[in-house]
Formats: structure tokens, sequence, C-alpha cells
């Protein structure tokens, strides 16, 4: 029966999933690159990929589960900070957090054909980590994007990781919240590591979870609070993650 199931699931991969993902990442793209120069990138660089990110977690045949919307003002803009599990991530956070945001992303990425492109045009900020100034240079062109109710997101691990479990966290994301006086929100992210493992191209339909946590403000800290911001956002995103996901003691 096992083999059964990874047989099929060899064969819906290659033959659904990858064409069809495929052709909805080309089109996608294609709309961001034609609309967003246009009419702007709030809308066009935010809707599109979020029904690209909500088609690619249903073709991988994942079932998804997202709770805490009511912590958050569509009209505020604020600083999303995950744990980073695995590829799937981006898809469940851009599909069903139900929230206009960009991306703090890897250089590396910018040099995918189309999309690298697209991502420009729909206001995505790439991380340049050539040396000091470059990464300050990054922290500024992201404080651009933040108005209007639209937010960032980034994973403070910086890769995905290699266990499911949590990584130590940088401190980028939370400058950027102070220096901009807006809230820390954390989302704990569960199940994608099973889909698509870091390092394989082996898909695996399961279960994914959305947790988003309550914002916590950032109006009165002092630049010598960062560090414990980052140790209670680290703190509550662990506190969601299933079992297996957390340290043994």
């Amino acid at each position: 029966m096992r083999l059964i199931k990874e047989v099929f699931m060899f064969l819906y991969q290659w033959l659904i999933f990858v064409p069809l993902f495929a052709l909805f990442t080309i089109l996608t793209a294609l709309t961001v690159m034609i609309f967003a120069p246009i009419f702007g990138s709030k809308y066009w660089g935010y809707i599109p990929p979020k029904w690209w990110s909500k088609l690619g977690c249903w073709l991988a045949l994942c079932r998804i589960k997202a709770s805490g919307h009511e912590n958050l003002d569509p009209k505020q803009s604020y600083i999303f900070v995950a744990n980073h599990q695995g590829a799937f991530d981006i898809f469940l956070i851009y599909g069903f957090l139900n929230q206009n945001i960009k991306w703090v992303q890897k250089a590396s990425l910018r040099k995918i054909p189309l999309v690298g492109f697209a991502s420009e045009m729909a206001g995505h900020v790439f991380v340049d980590n050539s040396s000091a100034a470059a990464r300050v240079k990054t922290i500024n062109e992201a404080k651009k994007k933040i108005v209007n109710g639209v937010s960032i997101t980034l994973f403070p691990e910086g890769a995905r990781s290699r266990t499911g479990k949590l990584g130590r966290f940088k401190r980028g994301a939370y400058q950027i919240a102070y220096d901009l006086k807006l809230p820390i929100v954390p989302l704990t992210l569960n199940g994608p590591f099973y889909v698509l493992k870091r390092g394989t191209f082996r898909l695996k339909p399961h279960k994914l979870e959305l947790v988003i946590h309550k914002p916590i403000p950032t109006e009165n800290l002092s630049e010598v609070d960062i560090s414990a911001l980052i140790d209670q956002s680290r703190e509550i995103i662990y506190s969601a993650l299933w079992k297996e996901f957390k340290d043994e003691h």
C-alpha cells in the first residue's frame, strides 16, 4: 500500500503538480510584470501572488489551517517574523495571512527567470549581505515599503531549518521594527518541513498550519530592549510549534 502511494505521488508530482505549478507561476509573473509598473504594486504585487500561493498549497494536496486573523488590523503596517521550516512557508504565509505584505528575500532569487524580475516589480526587497553598507541599504529600502497598511515579512533564522526546529534569530527585522516603531507579529508555521524538505525535490502532502500571534508593540522600547524583543518573539513562535518541532527537555 505504501509503495502504491509513493508511486502515485511521484506520478502526480511530475505529471500534474509540476506542469500546472509552472504554468501558474509564469502567468502570475507576467501579470505582475505587466500591471504592477502601470497600476502600482500594492494591489498587483500582492493579489496575483496571493492566489498563486493558495493554488500552490492546494495543488500540493495540503490541508490548511490558519488562525489568529482577529489579531490584525488590515490598515496597520506590521513586521511579521516567522520560523522557516521549508519552501512552502512562503506559500502558506502569502496565501493565507490575508495581509498585504512584501518579502525581504535572498538576492539570489533575483536571478530566477521571470520570477526574479516579477518580484522586483512587486516591490519585494532583496537582501545584499556583501558588506555592512549593503546590509544597511537593504534595511533602508525595506523601510520605504512599509506604508499605508503594507507590511513586510522576514525569516529571522535566515535559512530553512534542516530539522524543523527553531534556529538562532538575527537582529535585522527587529531593528526595522524599532526604527519605525511598528509592531512585531510572530507567526508560527507547522508542516512545511514535511511537504518539501530542504535539499530534496520530493513532494509530500501534509497538513499546514499558520498561527498568527498578537502584535508586540515597540513604541516605548529603547534600543537595548531589542535583544529581549527577539527572545520574546522567539518564545511565542516556539510555544505554538507542534510537539515534534520542540526541543526535548
